[in-house]
């Protein structure tokens, strides 16, 4: 199309969707197009309106462009179209319809002019023109005319579900009688009603046609009345636009978990609550399900305009452990007029438990210390927090125990408690544990008794009697040292007398705490027959060192008949051996089973005695041979 630049001054005003005066200079955009570039209405008699033409303009560029104002230079020249501002995508193209509705005899011209928002700014002028007949002469001619007073009906924004009505006064203006024989409307969500057809004007009478808009669907909508009847302008027509507007509701997040939270605490968690459609959002009630959840931050009703929103807070307070669900419930005015978000938690709870739960020391001796290991654990759901440990007591210590101490669900960790009695006495205290466990504070109880020390060892046995030992050979017995008292003992000395005594076993020196054992070994070793005497001394610290064990016992000497003979020259299965004290019997057999070999010891002999030994061969069938020869053994 071609673009005229030009400038008028004319005077602004607003009636409606009917837009009239300006003041501005007028930039051609090459971008957008109007299609038609102008329009002619032709004749059109005074105080009637033309039928609508329609112009339609069309993004041809890329880039989105919006449509900010659409007016006309001269008030009888009627715009109409869909709500502003609009944008056009790419290739997006929009209807506007035009009337002309001559108020006096003669030709007008007139542009239509549409406001572009592009980066140099811009208009689209699109020219007018349009010859106002006059009216024939009421004396002469019969006249049939009928006028709507409205052009065009601008309905707004109206809720979708909900109902705009506006009114049209129809009115006779001609001097004979008009019938209204038809009255149809086109456009989604628009009707007409209030007059029953066929319906009869008599000159200069007027009639009230109601128009109603019902969207039931977002977004702009147009449409027109067409009423036709027997008047010379006939069928009369008028514009009618509107929008159908909703609200929407969102929630974010769509669900909340707040995990793990301690029993006693509360957490908390901003939600989002927004409008993404096109009315306003009235939120009017709001419900929240769960043991333990809050809100706050929420004031009812909430009214929030398109693309608004607001934020609240959920919290969670847990009084007991386990899992809990719930949901908030939000009724609005928004098609889904109940949104629910779903809520999770689990209230976690630390637990403590000591070991030992009390601790004796017993007796312990004056300026020394005895110390046991306590184990604190964590039995529950959620992180103990050790904060404090209070000590009383005279003595009693702590150590090994850092604050403030964690410890995770089934975590533990070991410390000191100590007893250094300074004097002699009973003494009881207490250790508290102050944590954020429900129990809190934890108190373990403390006792002991401080003792004079005594240093005491004794040996057991105090006498060894060894008896009768072979010489040559030992024999060796064990002693045991035990730290009666109540201190720690030293042995420094391991004295043995007598001779064919030794000690050994013993590493020194040796420290034997408060009812503590060794032992160690004395062996005796004669090496010649007669009795023998001597004694042990154990030289330590205690009062009562040394502490002495006698030693006592006999060498003696053993003897023994080893004997020895030919094998016989038959097949034997062994040999059979007799011994007596008289020469040539009678015997006793010293072996219970035939030997196989061609000697034999006799270790029973006494000494100073004389003994007779015979042999004898036996068969497989225990058939035994005569005698052997005999031999006589002399025993020293």
């Amino acid at each position: 199309m071609r673009l005229n630049k030009w400038l008028r001054v004319c005077v602004f005003g607003f009636a409606g969707m009917i837009l009239y005066g300006c003041a501005g200079t007028v930039v051609a955009d090459a971008g957008v197009s109007a299609s038609p570039t102008s329009l002619s209405f032709g004749s059109v008699a005074v105080g009637s309106s033309s039928a609508p033409s329609t112009i339609v303009l069309t993004n041809n560029g890329k880039q989105s462009v919006t449509i900010t104002q659409a007016s006309s230079s001269l008030a009888q020249f009627v715009l109409s179209g869909p709500a502003l501002p609009l944008t056009l995508q790419g290739g997006q193209s929009a209807s506007f319809q035009a009337f002309f509705s001559p108020n006096a005899a003669g030709t007008l011209s007139a542009n239509l002019l549409f406001t572009l928002n592009r980066t140099s700014g811009g208009q689209i002028s699109v020219p007018l023109s349009g010859t106002g007949a006059p009216a024939p002469a009421a004396a002469t001619t019969a006249t049939y005319l009928l006028s709507t007073g409205a052009a065009s009906l601008s309905f707004g924004n109206v809720l979708v579900g909900a109902s705009s009505s506006q009114s049209v006064a129809l009115s006779n203006t001609g001097n004979s009688a008009v019938t209204i024989s038809q009255i149809t409307t086109t456009g989604s969500g628009f009707s007409a009603a209030g007059i029953t057809l066929p319906f009869s004007l008599a000159a200069g009478q007027s009639a009230t046609l109601s128009v109603t808009f019902a969207p039931t669907a977002t977004g702009s909508a147009m449409g027109s009345v067409s009423i036709v009847s027997n008047a010379t302008n006939s069928p009369a027509t008028i514009s009618l636009s509107g929008a159908g507007v909703q609200p929407q509701i969102a929630v974010t997040p769509g669900s909340i978990s707040f995990g793990s939270v301690t029993t006693g605490t509360s957490s908390s968690q901003a939600v989002s609550v927004s409008n993404p459609g096109s009315a306003t959002l009235t939120i009017t009630q709001s419900a929240i399900t769960g043991a333990g959840f809050g809100l706050s931050g929420l004031t009812l009703p909430l009214n929030l305009a398109p693309g608004q929103s607001t934020a609240f807070s959920v919290s969670f307070a847990p009084s007991v452990t386990g899992s809990v669900t719930g949901s908030i419930a939000l009724t609005s005015n928004a098609p889904a007029s109940l949104t629910t978000n779903s809520l999770s938690g689990t209230g976690v709870q630390p637990q403590i438990a000591v070991l030992p739960g009390s601790i004796s020391f017993g007796n312990v001796t004056t300026g020394t210390s005895n110390t046991q290991t306590v184990q604190v654990s964590n039995p529950g759901s959620a992180t103990l927090t050790i904060t404090q440990a209070t000590l009383t007591g005279a003595g009693f210590g702590l150590s090994g125990l850092t604050l403030p101490l964690s410890l995770a669900p089934a975590q533990s960790a070991s410390f000191t408690v100590s007893f250094a009695p300074s004097t002699a006495g009973s003494v009881t205290g207490s250790l508290t544990l102050t944590s954020n466990a429900p129990a809190s504070p934890t108190a373990i109880s403390l006792s002991g008794s401080g003792v004079t020390a005594t240093l005491q060892l004794s040996a057991s046995p105090t006498a060894l009697s060894f008896g009768n030992v072979t010489v040559a050979t030992s024999a060796t017995q064990a002693v045991t040292l035990s730290n009666t008292g109540n201190s720690s003992v030293s042995v420094s000395q391991l004295t043995v007398t007598g001779s064919s005594f030794s000690a050994s076993g013993l590493t020194l020196p040796l420290t034997l705490a408060a009812g503590q054992t060794a032992a160690f070994n004395v062996t005796f070793s004669p090496a010649a027959s007669g009795s023998y005497s001597g004694s042990v001394a154990v030289t330590s610290n205690a009062t009562n060192s040394p502490a002495s064990v006698s030693l006592s016992g006999s060498g003696v000497l053993t003897h023994s008949a080893a004997l020895s003979w030919t094998a016989s020259t038959s097949t034997v299965a062994g040999y059979f051996v007799y011994r007596g004290t008289t020469s040539g019997g009678p015997y006793t057999r010293l072996n219970a089973s035939a030997v196989a070999l061609t000697s034999y010891s006799d270790s029973s002999v006494q000494s100073a005695s004389t003994y007779y030994y015979v042999t004898t061969a036996v068969d497989s069938t225990g058939a035994e041979s005569v005698n052997s020869n005999e031999v006589a053994a002399v025993i020293p």
